[in-house]
């Protein structure tokens, strides 16, 4: 009788011990759970710079794609066919460090040391896009507060030797915050050599 009375107890005990093991792996939900967007800390020393509107005609930094061959032309030499016309920028002023994050895209234009910042949600943030460098110049912040579908540009000197990298968020202009989601590029060179 002795023996069935322990062989219940360890069952009981087992069973007892799987469900305090079970209580205390399971996650519990969080009390405050944030809402929003979070904020990100910047330095208290960051300079922020508004960004400039883009020239008239010009919709952004990215290369535009091939246009299609056009249709038979008078006078065209090689069987009557125009040859595709690329309109693409310049290898001088090429986007480099392609950056997006939500809401926001940045690059950095070698030829002229231009950062652009590129808006893309309607959700009353601007895009921002900080700028480290591998020589210790303080972080800047460009900022395009020109609306949704906009690129706003900020054009900056920095070390032909040096590399910088780029960090997109979001700014809240109304709170001096700025907030995640962000992204980081790699290092990209000044002189636009790598």
């Amino acid at each position: 009788m002795r023996e069935k009375w322990r062989s219940k107890v360890s069952v009981l005990a087992g069973a007892s011990a799987l469900a305090v093991s079970v209580v205390t792996v399971t996650p519990t939900l969080a009390d405050h759970v944030p809402v929003g967007p979070q904020e990100v800390r910047m330095p208290a020393d960051v300079r922020i710079a508004e960004g400039g509107a883009t020239p008239p005609g010009e919709t952004g930094p990215f290369p535009v794609e091939p246009v299609e061959p056009m249709g038979p032309v008078e006078g065209a030499a090689s069987g009557g066919q125009a040859e595709a016309v690329v309109a693409a920028a310049p290898s001088s002023s090429a986007c480099l460090g392609s950056t997006v994050a939500y809401g926001a895209s940045g690059c950095f234009q070698h030829n002229g040391d231009i950062i652009w910042a590129g808006d893309t949600k309607k959700d009353g943030m601007s895009a921002a896009v900080g700028v480290y460098t591998d020589y210790g110049r303080a972080e800047e912040v460009c900022v395009n507060k020109l609306g949704v579908d906009t690129w706003a540009t900020c054009n900056k000197d920095y070390r032909e030797d040096g590399n910088v990298r780029l960090r997109v968020l979001r700014y809240d202009g109304d709170t001096g915050k700025f907030y995640q989601p962000e992204t980081w590029s790699g290092w990209l060179p000044v002189n636009g050599k790598f």
